[in-house]
């Protein structure tokens, strides 16, 4: 039970990317910019600045490429999942933590031990994931082809087993760019296939300002109501008072 007064509701802390029709929008898996368009139907045009009589625009945009996302585990599975029907519940203990990726090879990973030094205070349900460094251009940065940092099959099981059921990360995904499709610190998170996880959500490309210190929040998981595996979201942190 979350007892909302220990919690500074009257400063809430915004940790998505906006999304833009903009060359300038952050991007992943080699997405076109997003774009923010008024209808036009014969003369007739939603733009006020055009003489339309209101704003009414087509937006077309990817949930997983173009920025701050909500998924679950029907991102990967075979049975038709909506992240709109399996998140029922929007308020959730959070701690927020920033690691350094290690350099493996030619990858940088969260690794498994690197979490092991982190305490988890009783009835935390969500974890927050900043990397370092952590520049201003997350904002505006395409990974596309950059073979950006990702978590471990075995971090993201330690995560698991610590009774973790919400994932929040700065990065594109939390795999791999490349990985021929293996996608195992998804499958490790939601326990897929064997037994998935349905409640539990992975929320990719935040951004955690550095002014914003580690430690506990109450994290408010704000989606769009898609019927889809994905929607883009607006995770808020309130800090404790």
């Amino acid at each position: 039970m979350i007892n909302f007064s220990n919690y500074d509701l009257n400063h809430p802390l915004d940790i998505s990317i906006p999304l833009r029709a903009s060359t300038d929008n952050v991007s992943a898996w080699y997405v076109s910019p997003p774009e923010i368009k008024a209808v036009e139907n014969g003369t007739w045009v939603g733009d006020v600045n055009r003489g339309g009589s209101v704003n009414f625009r087509n937006i077309f945009f990817n949930p997983h490429g173009h920025g701050t996302h909500t998924e679950c585990v029907g991102h990967i599975s075979k049975e038709d999942y909506s992240v709109n029907k399996l998140l029922k519940k929007f308020f959730f203990k959070a701690l927020l933590i920033t690691l350094e990726p290690k350099n493996i090879g030619s990858d940088r990973v969260i690794s498994e031990d690197q979490l092991m030094n982190v305490i988890f205070p009783e009835g935390t349900e969500a974890i927050v994931i900043r990397t370092l460094p952590n520049e201003i251009d997350k904002l505006s940065k395409h990974y596309s082809n950059t073979n950006f940092p990702y978590l471990h099959e075995k971090a993201a099981l330690f995560i698991r087993n610590k009774g973790i059921n919400h994932l929040l990360i700065d990065l594109p995904s939390v795999d791999r760019e490349e990985d021929e499709g293996k996608l195992l610190a998804h499958k490790a998170f939601w326990n897929y296939p064997e037994n998935p996880r349905l409640d539990c959500t992975i929320t990719e490309f935040i951004y955690v300002p550095a002014l914003i210190k580690d430690g506990e929040y109450l994290l408010n998981i704000q989606i769009a109501p898609f019927e889809n595996d994905a929607s883009p979201s607006k995770p808020v942190l309130y800090p404790l008072k």
